[in-house]
């Protein structure tokens, strides 16, 4: 992967990851046309760096991360008011925490069923997500049914947007969000987003309101990918094959700081939180306006092409499906240089579970 590679995939990951269009999609299209190798390094990469784009989202909605109103979801339940109420004799301290842990534990339960199906559901999720046409299906698939999304669940006057306005995520809508995050773990190509705004929406949170809770609900659940991505790199390492056909083990620690890998994650990382700002902001404020149907027609434009490319002799793989693969030889960036032999990275045995790269 040279630095034009790192740049575009940093690009399009930050692009999609909260937009209703599928990243895996859009991370196959774009490896497959780059010809990028899907060594054990790039893998990790292509997760990793969603710490850049979650950053995004915290940086983006500050306040309600760490110092959230009364009503950071929504207008609050009558029980949460009393609560809220009862501290006001409080220390400010305990007016902060009272509001705060509420906010974080409608996270928890929004994240929870992802959690259960990722590790009751594991062998059903690795098959899926080895399957191309599957993703380009669920493109095609999701991208009809926002044709018609705003019909089935926005509000038809500013009448009924204000009432929705007030409408609150209850711990109970929190956790039916999840279950429809569990959707786009199962069947990849869904898109985590589609999925999470489409549950809000049914829940009866405006546009808008589902939108932001779908970004919040990502902060968990692209962070627990990253950390086990992190973690798994670090417990398996990678096996190298030299020139001379000998293999030599390199330890996690090995792998992300040999060849200026680790540069390369924090450019990319850095490359990804900028664009994901970008998106997250002209996002809000478009669907607010005009709805969900321009993505229903890019969706289906996009699993059409997903098709269509390995008719016309590109290569696409998914990221578990290049973990199964026979090892490949990798050129690495000190070999780019001409100064020392090519080398193949090995895949570790490892698998993706509901939370890595649900979308």
């Amino acid at each position: 992967m040279n630095l034009l590679d790192l740049i575009i995939i940093s690009i399009v990951e930050g692009l999609t990851e909260f937009l209703p269009v599928s990243s895996t999609g859009h991370m196959m299209i774009a490896e497959g046309l780059l010809g990028v190798e899907m060594t054990t390094f790039v893998k990790s990469f292509t997760v990793i760096i969603q710490l850049g784009a979650i950053l995004a989202v915290v940086v983006l909605y500050w306040r309600k991360f760490f110092y959230p109103s009364a009503d950071a979801l929504g207008k609050q339940t009558s029980a949460e008011g009393a609560s809220v109420q009862a501290s006001q004799g409080t220390s400010r301290f305990g007016q902060w925490w009272s509001r705060i842990w509420r906010f974080y534990l409608k996270l928890i339960v929004g994240v929870l069923p992802a959690v259960v199906v990722g590790l009751t559901l594991k062998d059903v999720i690795d098959q899926n997500l080895e399957s191309v046409t599957m993703v380009a299906v669920m493109l095609i698939i999701g991208g009809v049914f926002m044709l018609f999304c705003d019909q089935l669940f926005a509000p038809k006057d500013k009448a009924a947007v204000e009432v929705l306005s007030h409408t609150p995520v209850t711990y109970r809508r929190a956790f039916m969000i999840g279950l429809y995050q569990c959707i786009a773990a199962v069947l990849p190509g869904t898109s985590r987003s589609m999925a999470t705004i489409v549950g809000g929406m049914q829940q009866k949170l405006t546009r808008k309101m589902a939108a932001e809770f779908s970004f919040f609900l990502a902060v968990p659940t692209m962070f627990g990918a990253a950390v086990k991505e992190v973690y798994d790199l670090m417990k398996h390492g990678a096996d190298i094959t030299l020139a001379d056909g000998t293999v030599q083990h390199l330890t996690g620690s090995q792998v992300l700081t040999a060849d200026g890998n680790l540069t390369t994650l924090l450019l990319g990382s850095l490359i990804a939180f900028v664009v994901a700002l970008m998106a997250v902001k002209y996002f809000i404020h478009y669907i607010a306006r005009y709805g969900f149907r321009a993505f229903g027609w890019y969706r289906i434009i996009v699993g059409a092409v997903i098709l269509a490319l390995p008719l016309c002799g590109v290569k696409l793989q998914t990221e578990n499906e290049s973990q199964t693969a026979t090892p490949h030889a990798e050129s690495t960036a000190q070999s780019r240089t001409n100064n020392h032999s090519q080398r193949t990275i090995s895949t570790s045995q490892r698998t993706i579970t509901a939370t890595q790269r649900p979308a």
